[in-house]
């Protein structure tokens, strides 16, 4: 049955495996190019809270010669909704064809037919999305040393996020498959969501997921909350309570906390997230597309049980 099985996903299987090939062609190629020069110039060194002139400019350098590539590579998170909406084909392609009456009298229950046909696809998911978050990973070593992983494009496909939006996307195609019998529609319209939630998750909710800070930064005064690799969500003019004040003293650079124009008194209560807030967030978000994600499946597997002929 599993041999079975893998020769009906073979298709499927092989256009992920050229996608993540395709990635990889991209990814290996310009990270090593990218660690070297990381390496060669020396910018761990350049990673202080207050670098020198020498040392900014050094890393302005290199975000603005390779930060071409980074905005193509920060496309790459659709790849997971990509891969998990293919694997779910074959099981709607069965029963659009009507090939699961067939295998259905081959003294094969129905339940271990949608166990098979479903392990292989989510194990084959899982798998290809380690491969994906590895590369990714990798690749976005300096960046990440440089900027932290905070940044959408960063979070979005590092740490464990990835095998849920992997998940969820299967799920979404398996349960609009198995009630519309239509492979490619039920694809299309599986993205379609996957994009639309991963939006509304990326803009509004994931902020809300776990409770950011508050903290006063006092412009002019050395000091205060690092937030290089926060995420900072609003920075907003306030008195040295954190009461809202009408405007910022003028000539104030957030960056670099220099004042010009005599300015004395300058204050932001700044919202953020740390950088130690990237795990619970991560574990949360996940357990969120996770959680959706069984639940689409259950929905599929309980319609093609007791509803399908």
């Amino acid at each position: 049955m599993i041999w079975v099985n893998w020769r009906l996903q073979r298709t499927e299987t092989m256009i992920v495996a050229a996608i993540l090939a395709a990635a990889a062609a991209i990814l290996l190629p310009t990270g090593l190019s990218m660690i070297s020069a990381y390496n060669h110039e020396g910018l761990s060194a350049c990673l202080g809270t207050n670098p020198s002139d020498s040392c900014s400019r050094a890393l302005s350098d290199f975000t603005e010669h390779f930060g071409k590539v980074g905005h193509l590579i920060d496309w790459f998170t659709l790849l997971p909704g990509l891969i998990g909406g293919l694997l779910a084909t074959p099981l709607t392609s069965a029963l659009e064809n009507g090939t699961h009456r067939l295998d259905w009298t081959q003294s094969i229950t129905r339940g271990r037919w949608l166990a098979g046909k479903l392990a292989l696809a989510l194990g084959t998911a899982l798998v290809v999305s380690a491969a994906f978050v590895a590369l990714i990973t990798w690749w976005r070593g300096p960046f990440v040393h440089i900027h932290g992983r905070l940044e959408n494009s960063v979070y979005d496909s590092e740490g464990i996020v990835v095998f849920g939006y992997t998940l969820f996307a299967f799920g979404l195609a398996a349960a609009v498959g198995v009630v519309w019998r239509r492979a490619v529609p039920a694809l299309f319209i599986a993205y379609i969501g996957y994009f639309v939630t991963r939006i509304f998750v990326d803009t509004w909710l994931r902020e809300r997921l776990v409770s950011p800070l508050k903290s006063v930064i006092a412009f002019n005064r050395p000091g205060g909350p690092d937030l290089s690799h926060a995420w900072v969500i609003s920075e907003v003019p306030s008195d040295r309570h954190g009461n809202p004040a009408d405007v910022l003293q003028p000539m104030c650079d957030p960056a670099t906390g220099v004042c010009k124009g005599g300015a004395r008194d300058a204050y932001a209560l700044a919202t953020y997230h740390p950088a130690s807030h990237f795990w619970p967030l991560q574990l949360v978000e996940t357990a969120l597309f996770g959680g959706a994600a069984l639940a689409l499946i259950a929905f599929a597997v309980w319609w093609t049980l007791r509803r399908t002929v």
